[in-house]
């Protein structure tokens, strides 16, 4: 084969490269290779809808449910106001932070190899925020005066407490949402105007054009795409800083043991990166085989994500660490009681140490590179920094409510029927979005991964070597 039609790194054996015609150009090849999953579904496709769809439902049900009845049909009671609600809107936000990290700060820094995976975490974003918003809402207990917290010029005199959490998280996710669209739909523009021009059917053309704006990819509107695109991801770099920081301040301005404390806002915005970054992996494995994009995303940038997430593994545990040295060296017996008797050893004992054990210790596996590039490694590994990050969030609010200062007032929580249902189904909704999505909008960045592959000579070692060197 010639280097003008060598794929871009060598595929598995029992994997055939995509077919290029006589007289094509590779880039034209790989363009509608990554566009085939967009005008045909598979049956494994159809049956995971189905099954996200069920799980939608599920939540429709006990949303609806929940309205109808008030939140008393959760386990929340006195003390534990916040439970399942906001430890869910805190796992759910920390999971899109993944998206804007690799989206625009590694674009900042010139780290080509994002160009490989960007678009699924950017898509992930979007989605993880939509389920993050609906738990703020029903803690409410009366979502339909949602609008109370926006600071609007009421005339009957409705003015949202700045000195309530509520606005704050309103305003952060709010705005990380809004950028983060804004970002996602701007990258998707020219692989828009590439499956128009692919589009089999008029009304797909038509679509498909709609949504790419005229873009024909003259050397003007490209100059002007990079420029936008550069700024907004200026601007959305400080939202990975910015908004899971405000998150954290709804706990660290609180006096209760386990919650006043000033390393929450770095130690939240390295858990969310974490947790973002497995969530990556949990999408991109079954996309990478299921569409056969080993020639796209390489083992090397595999390798490179697990880095990553091995960075921040370490920082997550360095912060376990300060906290509990900080609650033995304050000398407050209350802060001491929290960290070094009521977590390692009270009624959440269990959940306490899965969550070490899954969050410290699985990460550890990646300072081995058979492990940074074994698909099975990865996918399990992922799944368990997952449930180890949503059982971080539980720790973190369940156990500093229910046993506060005085004895008098502790209270154990038990979620019920209805908090499990909850979660399973904003599980749902997430993949049901993110199904449509892969059958629908490009899952690669199609023109970055196209330019970069010409750049370096469209040779696979050059293009592993590009994200190995990340």
């Amino acid at each position: 084969m010639s280097a003008a039609a060598r794929p871009l790194v060598e595929q598995p054996p029992d994997r055939e490269p995509w077919p290029v015609m006589r007289g094509e150009h590779p880039a034209a090849a790989l363009t509608d290779h990554l566009l085939a999953p967009l005008w045909r579904s598979s049956p494994t496709w159809w049956l995971l809808f189905g099954l996200s769809s069920l799980g939608t439902l599920l939540l429709l049900f006990t949303v609806t449910y929940t309205v109808a009845r008030g939140i008393g049909v959760w386990g929340n009671n006195i003390p534990v106001a916040w439970a399942f609600a906001i430890t869910n809107f805190v796992w759910w936000i920390g999971i899109g932070h993944a998206g804007t990290f690799i989206s625009a700060f590694l674009i900042l820094l010139n780290q080509r190899w994002r160009g490989s995976i960007n678009r699924v975490a950017e898509a992930m974003t979007i989605f993880a925020l939509v389920n993050a918003a609906l738990f703020p809402l029903l803690h409410l207990g009366r979502p339909w005066f949602f609008y109370w917290l926006i600071p609007y010029p009421a005339t009957m005199g409705v003015w949202p407490n700045f000195k309530s959490a509520l606005p704050w998280d309103v305003a952060a996710v709010t705005t990380y949402f809004t950028v983060s669209l804004l970002f996602w739909f701007l990258g998707l523009v020219p692989d828009l105007a590439s499956a128009r021009d692919r589009a089999p059917s008029r009304l797909k053309r038509l679509v498909y054009g709609v949504f790419a704006m005229g873009w024909r990819g003259s050397g003007f509107q490209w100059q002007r795409y990079r420029v936008a695109y550069v700024l907004l991801a200026a601007l959305a770099t400080p939202l990975v800083i910015s908004v899971h920081s405000v998150v954290s301040l709804d706990f660290s301005i609180a006096q209760l043991p386990g919650w006043h404390s000033t390393i929450f806002p770095p130690y939240f915005v390295v858990g969310a990166i974490y947790s973002g970054l497995a969530m990556v992996f949990v999408l991109l494995l079954p996309l990478r085989r299921a569409f056969g994009l080993y020639d796209i995303v390489t083992e090397a940038h595999l390798s490179a994500m697990a880095k990553l997430m091995l960075a921040m593994g370490l920082m997550l545990a360095y912060s376990y660490v300060v906290e509990i040295f900080m609650s033995w060296y304050s000398a407050d017996f209350a802060e001491q009681y929290t960290y070094l008797t009521a977590r390692p050893a009270g009624p959440y004992a269990i959940a306490y140490w899965i969550m070490t054990v899954l969050n410290v210790v699985t990460p550890q596996l990646f300072w081995v590179r058979r492990f940074r590039t074994s698909t099975r490694v990865l996918f399990l590994a992922s799944i368990g920094i997952l449930v180890g990050m949503w059982m971080e969030r539980f720790i973190i609010i369940v156990t500093s409510l229910n046993r506060d200062f005085l004895t008098s007032s502790w209270h154990i929580y038990m979620p019920t029927w209805v908090d499990w249902g909850i979660l399973a189904g904003s599980l749902g909704l997430f993949g049901f979005l993110f199904l449509l999505f892969v059958r629908f909008v490009p899952s690669v960045a199609i023109s970055e991964v196209k330019e970069l592959s010409i750049e370096l000579g469209r040779d696979g070692a050059e293009l592993a070597g590009a994200a190995g060197d990340a």
